[in-house]
Parts: C-alpha cells; structure tokens; sequence
C-alpha cells in the first residue's frame, strides 16, 4: 500500500510508482537508477523516458504541476491551506491539464503527492473542499491506482429519480373515475317539491332519467398515457457526439461562450453557451461534448446558435461541465438508449416545450455515468460520462 511521501524520496518513489501505472510500462524500466537529482529533474526525466526520449521542458503547464507538487508543504497545516487554493482553481475545472477525457501527466503527478494529505483530512476539512474531493474521486476512479493508494471514500447524498408523471395521471384518472362513480351510486334522491312546482320536477325528473340511460363517455386513459409518454420519451432528441473545433468569447454576453462544433455534417455547427463562467474558451478547444442538433436555431444576443451542449451541474450550480463522450466514441455519433425506440423530432416545437419536459429526467448516476431514467446515455465505445455524481443534466 501506499507510502506516506514524507521524504523527497518517498515522494519520487510514489511518483515514478503513479506514472508507471499510468503510461502501462515497466517501473523499474521507468525510473531507472538515478535518484540522485532534484525532484523536478526526476520527473522530467520520467516523462522523457516514458516519450521514448521528447523533451517535456517547454511544456510549462505540466512544469508548474510538477513544481507545484515538490513545494507542496508536510506540515497539516500548511498542507490545508494549500488544498484551499487548489479548490479554488478547480472551480472551473473538471482535470487540471487537458480536456477531462482522461487525467494527464499532471494529474497522476499531483494526485500522487496530495493523497496523503487528503485521506488524512477531517470530515469537516473535507466539507470545505468540494471541488479537491471531486477531483480526487475522478482520478481515483479513472486510474488503476488500487495496489498504490488506498481509495479515499466520500460520503455522496442519495439521489432518487423523479417519479414518472405519466403513470401517475393514469392512476389519477382511474381514481377520479371510480370516485365519481361512487358518489353517482351514493347521492341521495332529491325530496319532492311542492305541488306547485310538481311541473318543474317532472320535467326535471325526465331529464336526469335520460341522462342516467344515455352510455357513460370513458376517458381513453391508454391513449392518453401513451401520448404523454411520448412527450417526455428521450428519443425526440436527436442527441450526438461532437468535437469543438474552436471556441472563443461571446462579443456582447460575459457569461456567454461560442463553440464551432464538428458533428459530422459537410459545415461545423455554431453553438452559444452560458460555460464562460466554468470553462475557458482553451479548456473546450479539441474538446469532445455531447449535442442535441435538432433544437430550434435561434440568435442568442444576436449571435446564431444551432445546438445546444449537455453539461452537467452540482446541486447549487457552482460546478459545471459538458458531458464526455468515450473515448474513441465516432463524431457524429447518434446517442442512444436501450429500450427506448423512436425517432428524433426533425426540429423541436418550443411551443410545446418538449426539452423542458424531458430534462427532468437527465441525470448522472452514482459513478457519473449520464443517463435518462437510469438509462445510460450510450456510444459505439461505451457510455457518456461526468466528472460529477449525481448531477442533474441540461
């Protein structure tokens, strides 16, 4: 099991350990016999030798990770106030280099020398960094890291999936009819009324007679429910995997991104966002994302938008991100569910808001894994996926 990574050894030793793992190569092959230099010349020549001899030192993001890492203080307290910045600068971030399809070098680098800190935190520490935790978890779960470091458990809120609406209508329909019924069998006869009235009730007398003899109209509670249903069935979206070509900011909208986003078709599609505030326009360039294409065009502070991006989001919306299709996933893919048949809507009604209607059910199970009334969203290469748990989709 893990060592603590105590000692400037002990940390290259869990380093070289990780990125072994990591790249699927020989430790020992890897990390060679020179333990001698400084940790940042260790990693590098790590990462040199596991690039078959290219150079990683103009790489300054992954050169400030792997500094960031031999800074990293022992003292728990200077430990947590350092894990306090690291929360804050994955706010915004699902991994801390690349496009969150999987962890990068940094990662691994990183992961490998907080754990010790992190599994050793309280449960009230831990409350006070969310996004470290999310991330950890990420990486804990995307890596086969088992034989190295022990899984840091996290205490996740249950979630339950809306009810079906539709066949809650069916039975409501069912118990007003029968209650109707009942009180038909129940009332009480009306009293005679005077014999000056004896004309009025008479007449009134034939008119209710006529209408107990007339065949009572039966809601046809089959259909109704079939069509209701439809209305709220996943497959009227036309959901598929996309690749963002480019992004940049929105000329007039601060929270607003622009994405040219490649599913497939002869012209890439322009989508406009509301990510600015959790996502860079870099972070989503070469970024795959999953894309409903048949909601209806329309300009976004005057801006043309043509899709629109699934993201995933936390319960009090501070973290956000577009959906992950597998790796390997085709471009263009269509999305699909099993069991669920139908085909896309050409172009969406909003008058009918059927997004509205289905979005309720889109949500990230227990492992991240998306899904519409538990039924994962699926590709050709496996499931679309998020860094968070539980998350409601939209």
């Amino acid at each position: 099991m893990v060592a603590n990574g105590g000692s400037a050894l002990d940390r290259k030793q869990l380093v070289a350990s990780a990125l072994a793992k990591h790249f699927a190569l020989d430790h020992n092959a890897l990390i060679g016999e020179n333990t001698e230099c400084d940790f940042k010349t260790y990693v590098l020549n790590i990462l040199k030798a596991s690039r078959n001899g290219a150079s990683v030192d103009d790489n300054d993001e992954v050169t400030k990770w792997i500094t960031f890492s031999d800074s990293f203080p022992v003292d728990s307290k200077a430990c947590f106030e350092v894990l306090k910045q690291l929360n804050e600068e994955l706010v915004q971030k699902s991994v801390l280099l690349g496009n969150g399809l999987k962890p990068s070098e940094a990662d691994v680098i990183v992961f490998s020398i907080l754990h010790a800190a992190v599994i050793g935190l309280s449960k009230a520490e831990k409350e006070k960094l969310p996004h470290v935790l999310r991330w950890i978890d990420y990486i804990q779960n995307k890596e086969n890291f088992e034989e190295l470091f022990q899984k840091i458990l996290l205490e996740k809120s249950d979630f339950d999936p809306p009810l079906q609406g539709t066949k809650v209508v069916a039975n409501n329909v069912d118990e007003n009819s029968n209650a109707k019924k009942s009180l038909q069998s129940t009332k009480v006869p009306d009293k005679p009324k005077v014999n000056t009235d004896a004309k009025k009730a008479d007449a009134g007398k034939k008119e209710k007679e006529k209408k107990e003899a007339a065949p009572e109209k039966k809601k046809p509670v089959e259909t109704e429910t079939t069509d209701k249903e439809k209305e709220v069935s996943v497959s009227l979206l036309n959901i598929r995997v996309g690749l963002i070509r480019k992004a940049w900011k929105h000329p007039s909208a601060d929270s607003l991104l622009v994405e040219e986003i490649d599913v497939g078709e002869p012209k890439l599609r322009q989508v406009v966002s509301g990510l600015a505030k959790y996502c860079s326009p870099e972070e989503l360039t070469n970024r795959g994302v999953v894309l409903i294409t048949n909601v209806k065009p329309g300009k976004l502070r005057d801006v043309m938008s043509e899709g629109l991006v699934l993201c995933a989001s936390n319960e009090d919306h501070t973290v956000v991100e577009p959906l992950l299709p597998p790796e390997g996933a085709k471009i263009g893919e269509q999305i699909s569910f099993s069991g669920v048949d139908g085909k896309p809507e050409d172009v969406l009604n909003p008058k009918k808001k059927q997004l509205e209607k289905i979005t309720p059910h889109l949500f990230t199970d227990d492992k991240g894994v998306a899904t519409f009334k538990g039924i994962p969203f699926m590709t050709s290469s496996g499931p679309c996926t998020s860094s968070i748990s539980k998350a409601s989709i939209k």
